[in-house]
């Protein structure tokens, strides 16, 4: 990437920071701020990135960012759609399709999820990939942003991979992968025809799952909305939840926040994984 390309990125990043307060991305103001909108610090810890990293793209004199990097980029500084694509235009990357680990979180989305703050939350899109977590579901979960590929669809790694189970009781997996089955029906039907990322999907665990084939050849079709999932924690036990869920208005993209079912002493485990020690969840291998 020329020189100049480098330039226009950085000057794009720092118009980007500048324009955003802190209480935006859910960040205390402080009494003391010497530059508008957020530091560059408080940008790279939303992206994921180091001080000096971020330092150096907004310079104009960093290395070529990943895919991975440009889409944490666009949303910790809260981009459009349009900027995103600006974004990667400048960065000399191919703008990402509607789906995939790198797609655009809508604004509208992360702001909301800035705003849950004790409770686990995390966007993912019709398909089941988790594009972002607030602290508290990564604790609870671990990071499900890190698989790549086909493999980022969780309903994915459910049907061929059973690492993925783990971490429910084995008496609700059955139930789990016959809502899993139906909700991805739903969106499926919901998408154009042709679709060809959950036409791809869908014929991938045809394949390769005959558990998935049998569900699927039930025809069900139900979205998932509301209801209760058992996770097994390796540090605090089984916590007890409700999963709810709020989607964009096209569908395609999910808010889920998990609030702890009463009575059942989960509360106060998810407040035992906000403590400075805390053993968090691994996740599975990305393969």
């Amino acid at each position: 990437m020329s020189n100049t390309r480098y330039a226009e990125l950085g000057r794009f990043l720092r118009s980007r920071r500048e324009r955003l307060r802190p209480e935006e991305v859910g960040l205390v103001p402080g009494p003391r701020r010497r530059v508008p909108g957020l530091r560059r610090d408080e940008v790279a810890v939303l992206a994921g990135a180091s001080v000096e990293y971020y330092t150096e793209l907004e310079r104009g004199a960093g290395s070529q960012p990943s895919d991975q990097m440009l889409a944490a980029l666009a949303r910790a500084l809260r981009l459009s759609r349009d900027e995103r694509d600006h974004l990667h235009r400048l960065a000399n990357r191919p703008v990402p399709h509607r789906g995939g680990s790198a797609s655009h979180v809508y604004p509208a989305m992360l702001d909301l999820l800035t705003r849950i703050g004790g409770t686990p939350a995390m966007v993912s899109t019709d398909l089941h990939t988790v594009l972002v977590q607030n602290p508290l579901a990564l604790a609870m979960l671990g990071d499900l942003s890190a698989h790549r590929g086909r493999a980022a669809s969780f309903i994915h790694r459910w049907f061929t991979d059973p690492a993925a189970r783990r971490i429910y009781p084995l008496e609700d997996h059955a139930p789990q992968s016959r809502s899993f089955v139906a909700d991805l029906r739903a969106a499926v039907g919901r998408r154009r025809p042709g679709d060809t990322e959950a036409a791809e999907l869908v014929d991938e665990l045809l394949r390769r799952s005959p558990e998935f084939r049998t569900l699927w050849a039930d025809q069900d079709v139900e979205v998932r909305r509301n209801e209760r999932k058992r996770i097994i924690h390796p540090a605090v036990g089984l916590l007890d939840l409700d999963c709810l869920n709020l989607f964009s208005e096209d569908g395609r993209q999910r808010l889920l926040w998990f609030p702890p079912r009463t009575g059942t002493g989960t509360a106060e485990k998810l407040a035992l994984l906000t403590a400075p020690g805390t053993r968090t969840m691994r996740t599975e291998p990305v393969r």
